[in-house]
């Protein structure tokens, strides 16, 4: 600045700034704006796979309540204010933990699914998942079967799945004939909370909870997640429980739905739907 300015007194011309430098001071309060949005209110995310189907399909883009369970400082996810704690039942959107594998008697979390190294650094990725067990839950799943604190978790057919044949996604559950249930998960107040699951026993048998690696109780400052896909989600059945510090906030809006292109574009019976 100084030597542009210096050398247009120089030259008896008035200051002006450069374009990029007049288009970065305009733009800076946008970005900032937008980077306090995405960090401490709301934040998009993208539904990559099915796990979730049918409460979030493949394509869903979704909001996510940042500051639902406190504000974490961006990057380092450490929480500075406490605003309460996830519900049985919610939608929630967390850094995964990673597999828990075996090393010398101890089990430890690694990025390789297979533990053939159990050291292997777990990859930064964002899932999503339904909160099923809080801390202190005692947890069993024997197939079909979700017992909470000893009290079987209640479900309703409402009938087969029906989906688009020409998606992947939807063929599988076609194939392997996919059952939509209404299924009632009671919080501690007594509420129900009453959403849409998918079963289909002949594409997969999903782990029992307990299991060798993963005990009924859930631990403390950890949460038990699956999927609303039940035998189509890698889950807490597998890894194990969610850390309370891995939590990135509470989905509670699809904004877009996008089907792809010659599969049902953009599918606006979605487009504003409320996240149970």
């Amino acid at each position: 600045y100084k030597k542009r300015k210096a050398r247009l007194d120089a030259a008896g011309d008035e200051y002006r700034d450069p374009v990029p430098v007049d288009w970065a001071r305009s733009l800076f309060p946008v970005v900032l704006v937008v980077l306090l949005l995405r960090s401490f209110v709301a934040e998009p995310f993208r539904i990559p796979s099915g796990s979730m189907m049918p409460t979030l399909d493949v394509g869903d883009f979704i909001l996510v309540n940042k500051f639902a369970y406190g504000l974490r400082l961006p990057a380092f996810n450490n929480k500075f204010v406490d605003l309460g704690e996830p519900k049985r039942g919610d939608v929630v959107v967390f850094r995964f933990p990673g597999y828990l594998c075996q090393d010398g008697g101890a089990l430890v979390r690694s990025g390789d699914m297979s533990c053939n190294d159990p050291h292997a650094p777990v990859p930064s990725q964002n899932w999503i998942k339904r909160v099923i067990g809080l801390p202190g839950d005692s947890i069993e799943v024997h197939g079909a079967e979700l017992l909470v604190n000893g009290q079987p978790v209640t479900a309703d057919e409402v009938g087969p799945y029906l989906g688009n044949p020409q998606r992947s996604v939807d063929q599988i559950m076609l194939n392997m004939g996919a059952t939509v249930w209404t299924e009632h998960l009671l919080r501690k107040d007594g509420s129900a909370v009453n959403h849409t699951i998918a079963r289909m026993p002949a594409y997969n048998v999903p782990n029992s909870i307990p299991n060798d690696r993963v005990p009924s109780k859930v631990p403390a400052g950890c949460y038990l997640v699956m999927g609303d896909n039940r035998n189509d989600s890698l889950d807490s059945r597998w890894w194990g429980c969610m850390p309370e510090q891995n939590l990135a906030g509470k989905a509670f809006l699809i904004w877009m739905s996008w089907k792809g292109w010659g599969t049902g574009g953009v599918d606006f019976s979605r487009i504003g739907t409320v996240i149970h």
